[in-house]
């Protein structure tokens, strides 16, 4: 352990099945959990923690499962829409809010209060969830809501978050909204922080276009509790895409520490 600097931690995420990279700050040869770094979404201030995510998608797996960096969902009785289908991180439906009838300024109540919303959200999880070869029908998606997540994505607009904090439109490239487990995201999930940045460095994806366009190696989105900034590295071999690598900051302390009481005679008996 280095007295001073950063510690470097190769983290196996087995949900995921891929390895991180944390840069840990470390202080007289202590790991500092104390610091000035705030997330948004998060209730204290702590030390930074940058992550890089290393190869989010393998090689030999394609990065828009069907080809397309954009496709078009048709859902029965409730509609069609444009969508990027993509394999970063998490698999990843991304929609424009402007196509759902939303601004992408919507903060929780707006979205988990209208049970005909959510109902909406996932008829168009599960077309997509088929169409990215997740499930062979759509009814099988209720069995799997874990994967994949969905999220609607607009240009910068200003909105008050559910922290109170304002969030000006010039602080932010684009807004993005994610569903995870039938119910929209408090923030916005680690997972699908990766599958923003990625689809955000691809010109042409839904993200890019609501991003402005063009090639972009990190955006700043706005998410229902504040903002979060996010990089990828990517490159284009023939008609595929690949993913180097993916970074963004994260906060980690001890939240508490306690004692659990056993009987004696369950210890003796062990």
């Amino acid at each position: 352990l280095p007295s001073e600097g950063h510690l470097e931690v190769r983290i196996w995420q087995a949900n995921i099945g891929k390895t991180i990279l944390a840069r840990v700050p470390v202080r007289d040869g202590q790991v500092q959990e104390t610091g000035d770094f705030r997330l948004d979404g998060v209730a204290f201030p702590a030390a930074e923690i940058p992550l890089t995510f290393l190869q989010p998608v393998d090689p030999g797996e394609p990065l828009f499962p069907t080809g397309r960096l954009v496709d078009r969902l048709e859902v029965p009785g409730v509609g069609g829409f444009d969508a990027t289908l993509i394999a970063a991180g998490i698999p990843t439906i991304f929609l424009r809010a402007d196509d759902l009838g939303y601004s992408g300024t919507e903060l929780q109540p707006a979205i988990n209060g209208d049970p005909e919303a959510l109902a909406r959200f996932e008829a168009i999880r599960a077309q997509g969830a088929v169409r990215m070869g997740l499930i062979d029908a759509p009814a099988q998606a209720a069995q799997r809501q874990h994967t994949p997540k969905i999220a609607f994505v607009a240009p910068p607009a200003d909105y008050r978050a559910s922290s109170g904090r304002q969030v000006r439109a010039e602080e932010i490239d684009l807004n993005v909204r994610a569903l995870s487990m039938g119910q929209l995201h408090h923030a916005m999930m680690g997972t699908a922080a990766v599958a923003i940045a990625t689809a955000a460095a691809v010109p042409g994806t839904l993200v890019n276009e609501a991003a402005g366009g063009g090639e972009r190696d990190s955006v700043t989105f706005g998410h229902p509790s504040g903002t979060l900034k996010v990089g990828a590295r990517v490159q284009q071999t023939g008609d595929r895409w690949e993913v180097e690598a993916v970074t963004m900051s994260r906060s980690a302390r001890v939240l508490m520490e306690g004692r659990v009481r056993v009987p004696a005679e369950v210890l003796e008996g062990g």
